[in-house]
C-alpha cells in the first residue's frame, strides 16, 4: 500500500487535501445516479430506504463537496451520427501541456483528454461523423497545434462499459 493511500491523502487535484469518506449510504446514491442521473429524490429516499430531507442534504453536500460534478445524458455515438470513434495518443514537448490542453480543448470531435505517464504524453478520445472527418482532426487540426510533436490514433472498432465499476 502506498503511503498516499496509507494515510488518506489525495493528491490527485494537487491540493493534497484528505479524501472524503464516502459511507455506504453515499455510494449507493451515487450508484443510483449514475444508472439513472434524472432519479427524483423522493424515489432515491425510496430505492435506498432513507428519508426525502437525508437524501436531498446528502445529494446536495456530494454536490458541494465536488463529488458529484454534474448530471448529463449518456449519448450514444452512433445513433447521434458520430460512427467513427479513435484514440488518439500524442507526444508533445515538454512543458507545454497548458498550451496544448487549452487547443485541445477547442478542437471539434475531441471527447476526453488525459495527460499521461509512459511512452506518449496525451491520449484524446475523438468521435467524428466519418474517416474523413477523422482524418481532418488528426492531421488539420491537432497535428498543427504548437507543441505536438507526433500523434498515433488506434480507430475503436467495439466499445462498452465494464460491469465491475464502483458506480454501476
Amino acid at each position: 500500500m502506498s503511503q498516499e493511500a496509507a494515510d488518506g491523502v489525495s493528491r490527485a487535484n494537487g491540493s493534497g487535501r484528505s479524501a472524503k469518506h464516502l459511507d455506504e449510504v453515499d455510494r449507493r446514491i451515487l450508484d443510483e445516479l449514475v444508472r439513472d442521473g434524472r432519479t427524483s429524490v423522493r424515489t432515491l429516499a425510496e430505492r435506498i430506504h432513507i428519508s426525502r430531507t437525508n437524501a436531498y442534504a446528502r445529494v446536495e453536500r456530494l454536490l458541494r463537496d465536488g463529488v458529484i460534478t454534474g448530471f448529463r445524458a449518456q449519448v450514444a455515438p452512433e445513433a447521434a451520427g458520430l460512427g467513427t470513434s479513435a484514440y488518439m495518443a500524442l507526444t508533445i514537448e515538454q512543458n507545454t501541456w497548458r498550451e496544448v490542453s487549452a487547443e485541445l480543448a477547442q478542437v471539434r470531435y475531441i471527447e476526453h483528454v488525459a495527460l499521461l505517464s509512459g511512452e506518449h504524453d496525451v491520449l484524446a478520445l475523438v468521435r467524428a461523423p466519418d474517416n474523413a472527418t477523422l482524418r481532418y482532426v488528426v492531421l488539420d487540426r491537432v497535428q498543427r497545434i504548437a507543441g505536438v510533436l507526433s500523434t498515433r490514433s488506434w480507430l475503436v472498432f467495439e466499445e462498452f462499459d465494464g460491469t465491475q465499476s464502483p458506480w454501476q
